[in-house]
């Protein structure tokens, strides 16, 4: 496992969490319970803080990072799609979804249920309500918004990491 002490800072991971071998984490970083961390993904607690909840995926090649001083909250059952970069957000919120390769930028806040469609970027400070969807560069809301049939879909994808995490172990 790739977890690295940084100065006097050390990762702290959640009972049943996996972290793949080609993942980093290092510094002040804390990561729930039932997690999984897949391979390529970097979590930079060097000089920031991150917090990840419970039964949250970070997939292939993501990066998560925070600026000096502030904090990176991300909550329970959050999907963070392959590639996708989350730089200092203040917060992304439970249930949310980051499609691939999207970025959350400086201070930006993702609602519970809200999803950033892939390779879209939601610019510093910008906020994504809870269960609405933003698409593009930059990210717009659409009309549309996050149904219980959606929320019920991703649910179970959901449950497939949290699955993997204890599988991988």
């Amino acid at each position: 496992m790739a977890v690295y002490s940084f100065e006097d800072k050390t990762p702290r991971l959640g009972e049943g969490t996996f972290v793949h071998p080609s993942a980093d984490v290092f510094g002040d970083v804390t990561i729930g319970q039932g997690c999984w961390i897949g391979p390529g993904a970097r979590l930079r607690g060097d000089y920031g803080t991150i917090i990840v909840g419970d039964y949250t995926s970070i997939e292939d090649n993501c990066v998560i990072h925070a600026r000096p001083g502030e904090v990176t909250t991300i909550g329970n059952w959050v999907t963070v799609g392959h590639g996708a970069i989350i730089h200092n957000a203040k917060l992304v919120d439970d249930y949310a979804v980051i499609g691939m390769g999207a970025i959350v930028s400086d201070w930006a806040v993702v609602g519970r249920w809200a999803v950033v469609g892939e390779g879209a970027v939601v610019r510093q400070g910008q906020e994504v309500p809870a269960e609405h969807i933003a698409v593009g560069v930059p990210a717009r809301l659409l009309e549309k918004t996050v149904n219980a049939a959606y929320q019920a879909e991703w649910t179970r994808f959901k449950r497939l990491y949290v699955d993997l995490a204890r599988r991988y172990q």
